[in-house]
């Protein structure tokens, strides 16, 4: 280790659910679209801080165990594992979802889609420009992840496309164009490793668990 450098993250611009990203675009149907909840708004801007914390009861320690074991159990295993019902686990659940104490992430292998230049770009906006600049970056369809941060750059996101040569253009003709942009670092990472919760291997997932194994 030659150095590090540590950033707090400030407010998130976030791009919403996954079928909203553009490599997804048309991979499925209007019905499976609506089984993820697609009649919501696509965007969501939240704060990384909540003012008013949740308490969680032994109830919700078991649901959330649950979840942590299997992300895509449905209401009956929920309700079986935390000793309640479909219902009132139903409830539970959406509460917690919007109270951001759970929080639902979809991981893919972009290189599987066709995607295979993954960048983070690093901003430096005008003050005043931050809150907008932050909200059009999250509304891009190459963009999976943008937040306002601290430190010399004062925006952070990250980028899939097909291949550097698209990233050039979208980075120097869309984003280089916006208002408010003083300089830009774009960081190409060369090979992307490990995700929240599985490995990449190019092109494929691999549960960490069955690695060790």
């Amino acid at each position: 280790m030659l150095d590090i450098n540590a950033f707090a993250m400030l407010r998130q611009f976030v791009g919403g659910r996954g079928h909203y990203w553009t490599a997804l675009h048309g991979v499925l149907s209007p019905e499976q679209e609506a089984m993820l909840g697609s009649d919501g708004s696509p965007f969501a801007e939240v704060p990384v801080v909540t003012r008013d914390p949740a308490h969680l009861t032994e109830e919700d320690e078991r649901l959330l165990d649950a979840l942590a074991a299997d992300g895509r159990a449905n209401f009956v295993d929920l309700a079986a594992a935390a000793g309640s019902t479909p219902g009132r686990v139903a409830r539970r659940l959406d509460a917690l979802l919007r109270r951001r104490v759970v929080h639902i992430d979809v991981e893919i292998a972009a290189a599987a889609l066709g995607y295979h230049a993954r960048a983070n770009l690093w901003l430096r906006v005008h003050p005043s420009a931050v809150k907008t600049v932050g909200r059009t970056l999250a509304e891009e369809p190459e963009i999976a992840f943008a937040a306002a941060v601290s430190g010399p750059y004062n925006l952070h996101a990250v980028a899939h496309c097909r291949d550097l040569d698209e990233l050039f253009e979208f980075t120097s003709d869309r984003i280089g164009s916006m208002a408010g942009l003083q300089s830009m670092e774009v960081s190409p990472v060369l090979q992307h490793i490990k995700q929240a919760g599985t490995l990449l291997s190019g092109d494929r997932l691999i549960d960490p668990s069955r690695r060790r194994a």
